[in-house]
């Protein structure tokens, strides 16, 4: 792993296969270090024909904290989206979107294809409509629009989203264990051992919480992608789960529905999450989608 310079601000980063590969950017979502690229996955996608990037995105990880920003005001945030007021946040996914561009100049790739998962299926979908000529194509996997009308979380998934991170390390880890009942595939559930290493090695690289508060801003604050996700031209892939409590599935058939000539992937008995037993096929499918539009 390493630092880069991406948009006027430190990245954390690193990379799996040949630079000389199909350049695959990978984006993760709320929250989330880039270590939940899972390396058995990244090195799957290296070992099918792709140089695989992965970073941190701000606020999270290693990259670039904003300190200055302070903690937002989500209770102010929600009742402004509600209403349909505009929604103040210290930045947006276009911010975000241009710090992954700017992975891929630090790097010298003028054209990637790019895989975002949950908000990292947001940041990808604005880098397709503000950055076109930097995509080869385009995967939104557990993501959406920000369609107002869609439904949303099931109370009880963003109930999990809206619980105290924890101030020690066993709270932190129990958290862990919990939000994944209830937001993780039903049909592939995960052993909460196998959780709880996870959440310890993501504790020990690093516990930033208060930057999940400035990127729920900023995907508040976003608004609407549906009317201009009608002009992408880039090649798309949308992935969901059927279970998905978090992100419920009308969210995927949306992105699928908003961009013209997009194909959708369905997996029964997935959630929230990437289960182990669908890498086969779900790397099966970004790799078809990328040597098409290699």
């Amino acid at each position: 792993m390493a630092q880069i310079q991406a948009n006027g601000i430190n990245i954390e980063y690193d990379t799996f296969g040949d630079r000389d590969a199909r350049p695959l950017l990978l984006v993760m979502g709320l929250g989330a270090q880039m270590t939940r690229w899972r390396p058995e996955f990244c090195e799957q996608l290296a070992d099918r024909g792709h140089y695989v990037i992965r970073f941190d995105n701000r606020d999270v990880g290693l990259s670039r904290r904003f300190d200055e920003a302070g903690m937002p005001d989500m209770a102010q945030i929600f009742l402004a989206r509600q209403s349909g007021a505009p929604v103040a946040a210290p930045y947006l996914l276009s911010d975000m979107a241009d710090d992954a561009v700017g992975v891929l100049d630090a790097l010298q790739i003028e054209r990637a294809h790019v895989c975002g998962a949950s908000m990292g299926g947001m940041i990808v979908q604005t880098m397709a409509i503000h950055h076109p000529g930097r995509l080869r194509s385009m995967v939104s996997i557990m993501s959406t629009t920000g369609n107002p009308d869609l439904p949303p979380a099931t109370p009880e998934a963003m109930g999990a989203l809206m619980t105290p991170p924890g101030t020690t390390l066993d709270e932190v880890l129990e958290r862990a264990v919990a939000v994944q009942r209830i937001i993780g595939s039903p049909g592939y559930p995960d052993h909460p051992e196998r959780i709880r290493e996870r959440a310890r090695a993501d504790h020990a690289r690093a516990f930033y919480p208060v930057g999940v508060a400035r990127q729920m801003a900023a995907i508040a604050a976003s608004g609407n992608r549906k009317p201009a996700l009608a002009s992408v031209t880039t090649p798309t892939l949308v992935i969901h789960g059927k279970d998905d409590t978090l992100v419920p599935l009308a969210g995927g058939i949306d992105t699928h529905g908003a961009i013209p000539g997009a194909s959708l992937a369905v997996f029964d008995g997935m959630g929230h999450d990437l289960p182990e037993p669908l890498w086969d096929e779900i790397v099966g499918l970004i790799t078809e989608l990328t040597t098409r539009n290699h």
